[in-house]
């Protein structure tokens, strides 16, 4: 896992200007099987290998496995966050992609999850932030194979 702090200005450098374009990948994931959604270790590991697939930098990883079920992992990137919130009984996964600029993007990181959850039916959109109002667009899914 590779860490990076470049947002981190460092004593006597000149100050860097960063564009405010982002691109936010929301998806409902449905018919996700249990045991997948309800392993926070597993879905952390996941996250860390989506992250890394769209070429973001990981800064931090948190996850919280809930009792009776149900699992959170939020990994913190450079380039801003990757989340998942599942549950379990319902067979549900809340999954976000966020990255700022142009270099990552979060789409790849959506398809490689998807890909490793296999749910029956998805609903995504992506949001177009940071160049003045939002935009909203339907995200180009990679395919992958539906239960």
């Amino acid at each position: 896992m590779k860490f990076a702090s470049h947002f981190i200005p460092r004593k006597g450098e000149p100050k860097v200007e960063y564009s405010t374009f982002g691109r936010h990948v929301a998806v409902d994931a449905w018919g996700v099987d249990y045991e997948l959604l309800n392993n926070a270790e597993f879905l952390q590991a996941q996250l860390v290998e989506a992250a890394e697939t769209c070429g973001a930098t990981v800064l931090s990883v948190q996850s919280k496995q809930f009792e009776p079920q149900g699992a959170t992992v939020l990994v913190l990137l450079s380039e801003s966050h990757l989340s998942i919130h599942t549950y379990p009984e319902k067979g549900f996964a809340a999954l976000d992609c966020y990255t700022c600029g142009e270099t990552v993007d979060p789409q790849l990181a959506i398809d490689y999850l998807l890909s490793v959850l296999k749910p029956r039916t998805v609903h995504a959109k992506k949001l177009i932030r940071g160049i003045g109002e939002l935009r909203v667009e339907e995200p180009e899914m990679k395919p992958f194979a539906l239960v």
